[in-house]
């Protein structure tokens, strides 16, 4: 092999390696946000895993080699169509399954140490917290699903507003109206906890 070619070769190797590298920390980064995020969408955790797990695949196997600016709102471009499968998937499995004689087991059991609470915060201040953030998930669980996903890719994740345009497909309008209208109803919702 000719010595050019074999620095080509070699430069490429180690292109490839930092954006491998790049890639890895930002799936590290949004990991728990996105899981979050399909967890509200989905009210199923083992759902909300599959769909973090897919949309992370898919960014590294068909968008690596796009420029590091751009994976976030492809990210959750792939995320949000991943999430959106899945309910269409459980939403016929339900109407298959309400027609079957049986009825689905319950067996998932809490894990004691995860319900404990954290010996950092007084016990009262900690039920305080626990229902404020469950107050919040269950508000934020009832808004029309673009204005949750709005909501939660813009205080979440962080997004800008063409970001997050760019991530649910629509235009930078449409998430400035959904993201007012999410925080008006969140407001009313739950003013009576602030």
């Amino acid at each position: 092999m000719p010595a050019a070619l074999r620095g080509d070769v070699d430069r490429s190797a180690s292109n490839s390696q930092t954006t491998q590298h790049a890639l890895g920390r930002f799936l590290a980064s949004v990991e728990l946000k996105a899981f979050r995020i399909a967890h509200a969408a989905l009210r199923h955790e083992q759902d909300a895993l599959d769909a973090v797990q897919d949309a992370m695949l898919q960014l590294a196997r068909a968008y690596a080699d796009r420029p590091a600016e751009q994976w976030k709102p492809l990210f959750y471009r792939i995320l949000e169509n991943r999430i959106r499968d899945l309910q269409r998937r459980r939403s016929v499995r339900d109407r298959i399954m309400a027609w079957l004689p049986f009825a689905a087991d319950d067996d998932e059991t809490a894990d004691p140490l995860a319900a404990a609470p954290s010996p950092e915060l007084p016990a009262l201040r900690r039920l305080e917290i626990d229902e404020a953030i469950t107050a919040l998930e269950r508000a934020v669980g009832a808004l029309p699903r673009r204005q949750q996903q709005v909501f939660l890719l813009r205080t979440l994740e962080g997004l800008d507003v063409e970001q997050t345009a760019h991530a649910m497909g629509c235009s930078q309008g449409s998430v400035k109206t959904h993201y007012f209208r999410a925080l008006r109803a969140l407001r009313a919702e739950l003013s009576e906890l602030i």
